[in-house]
């Protein structure tokens, strides 16, 4: 069996992979076969592909833009559609589990369908260390499916560190006290060569962008080192740290 793995050169993309494997031979689509971004496209590109393969199972990331392409996926199959999974067993139904209400609860879940639509939770599994799966070849995107796509990547405040990929990560929460006070973050940051996050709170007073942000609506790290100053530790915030290793 062939499953068809949506894939970006991420550690996110390679945890995905394998869970992937245990549902058959992986080939692989990247996030990048259409550009710029177009989520309408690529999921348009995704139908393709499976189809041409003959995928039994469609898998992804659970990041914001594999979940958007795959929602979308969904709708064009006419499939259901489980999201954030930490784990899936193949069979007649599949049963996954999946992450809820911000990590805070597991699911139990059977998935009727012919073709198994997934993404993988980033950071609960561990990343696939064989050899990267054979591309398939794809056709351009229809031009009516190129009608929103993204016209601007503005790069995140971080030094070119991604919150996502670093080892270390120095965050500040409403704690900080003002904008200039994340200057002693950014410093400490720099001696560490660590990423700058901040809590939800900090975004809403405009004190740092959401590229920052850490937690359910923000970003999902997965750090050695996670020190937080300031921060009180809401629920929304500790969804975005369960793959933190210390956290100070």
């Amino acid at each position: 069996m062939t499953v068809l793995v949506l894939m970006d050169g991420s550690d996110a993309s390679r945890q995905t992979l394998t869970l992937a494997r245990s549902f058959g031979e992986p080939r692989s689509i990247s996030f990048d076969a259409v550009q710029p971004f177009a989520p309408d496209a690529l999921a348009s590109t995704v139908v393709q592909a499976a189809d041409s393969v003959g995928a039994t199972a469609v898998f992804a990331a659970g990041t914001e833009r594999g979940n958007e392409v795959m929602a979308r996926v969904a709708a064009r199959m006419g499939l259901p559609f489980a999201a954030n999974c930490i784990a899936a067993t193949p069979g007649d139904p599949v049963t996954v589990t999946r992450l809820r209400w911000g990590g805070s609860l597991l699911e139990e879940a059977r998935l009727l369908s012919p073709r198994p639509l997934i993404t993988v939770a980033p950071h609960t599994v561990p990343a696939d260390g064989r050899s990267l799966p054979a591309p398939v070849d794809v056709k351009q995107p229809d031009q009516r499916d190129l009608l929103v796509h993204v016209s601007e990547h503005i790069q995140p405040s971080n030094g070119g560190i991604s919150l996502a990929e670093a080892k270390v990560i120095v965050s500040g929460g409403r704690g900080v006290g003002s904008k200039e006070g994340f200057m002693i973050i950014e410093e400490l940051a720099g001696l560490l060569g660590a990423a700058v996050g901040c809590s939800r709170a900090v975004t809403s007073a405009g004190w740092r962008p959401h590229s920052d942000q850490v937690g359910q609506t923000g970003t999902k790290v997965a750090p050695e080192v996670y020190i937080a100053c300031g921060i009180s530790g809401a629920t929304q915030h500790m969804a975005g740290l369960k793959g933190a290793r210390r956290i100070l």
